[in-house]
């Protein structure tokens, strides 16, 4: 008795030192983040009374499912984070879940105050659906069993405007929403009987893509006071596809450390063969798209 009320004792303060970790270091770098963004981004503009800005119609709105991806991933990783330190289901699925959407509106707050520019409502919508994801299949399932995904393939349209777009690989990965392609991937297995013969590690996934992009709202815009006009040159479009995934973290793996590389891997859109409907050219097959 006596040897069983001390292993008890030792894993009750093995999950307490993990909650201190966990709760400790994030209140810490939420701190640094929050401060750093405002030194480096926001100091160089003055402070006014809060305010929005209507952002909606912008890059055919490919920076809101920008906005709905990352509060979704920073939610996954807030539920494992929270899980690790022994909290409940309901508590890791809420409190973890919520990490994507108090990391952005955090960055929401300092833009409404900033003469710069102002807080979306666009923006708050889309960070609430990328959380609600991750908490709501967490409660529900305690598992990820549709995933937001990213991918990226070089567009012209870069070299265009490369302040804007990015003037190297790494920028434009984040900036060119041209090559941005987000995708919601579905592990099919998961919804079916447990005899089903559908491999568990095979999704099908719908993604959103825009192209022919080179400014926010048209395709006009000024540099050094010269006007330009780009809208007969490039045509904005949607594009919308269908494709298989692979689902990463369906792969049996005993080792902690490779478990939690394949669910940061499985961000990323598997390249895949995928039928893709372009709002200007029409129905369009691609052998691998990525």
């Amino acid at each position: 008795m006596v040897l069983m009320c001390q292993a008890q004792d030792s894993t009750q303060i093995n999950y307490n030192l993990r909650k201190k970790i966990v709760l400790g270091g994030n209140a810490i770098a939420y701190t640094g983040t929050m401060l750093g963004l405002y030194n480096l981004w926001y100091k160089q503009y003055p402070l006014e009374k809060f305010h929005f800005f209507n952002d909606n119609k912008e890059w055919l709105q490919m920076d809101k499912v920008g906005h709905s991806f990352s509060c979704y991933y920073e939610g996954v990783a807030g539920i494992e984070m929270m899980k690790w330190a022994g909290y409940s289901k309901k508590q890791y699925s809420i409190i973890g879940g919520s990490y994507g959407f108090l990391i952005q509106t955090g960055v929401e707050v300092l833009d409404g105050f900033s003469a710069g520019w102002g807080a979306s409502v666009g923006d708050i919508a889309a960070n609430t659906f990328g959380a609600s994801l991750a908490i709501s299949q967490s409660l529900a399932w305690d598992e990820q069993r549709i995933w937001m995904k990213y991918s990226y393939s070089a567009s012209p349209y870069a070299q265009v405007r490369p302040n804007v777009l990015g003037s190297n690989f790494p920028e434009r990965v984040l900036k060119d929403y041209n090559g941005h392609t987000q995708w919601l991937s579905a592990n099919v297995n998961s919804f079916l009987k447990e005899d089903t013969k559908w491999p568990k590690w095979l999704n099908i996934a719908v993604g959103y893509g825009a192209d022919g992009m080179v400014g926010g709202h048209d395709n006009t815009y000024t540099i050094d006071g010269v006007y330009y006009d780009k809208t007969a040159v490039y045509t904005r479009a949607r594009q919308f596809y269908l494709s298989p995934d692979i689902d990463l973290t369906r792969i049996p793996v005993h080792k902690k450390g490779l478990r939690t590389a394949l669910i940061m891997l499985n961000c990323l859109k598997f390249p895949m063969p995928a039928l893709e409907y372009h709002t200007n050219e029409g129905m369009k097959a691609h052998w691998i798209h990525y």
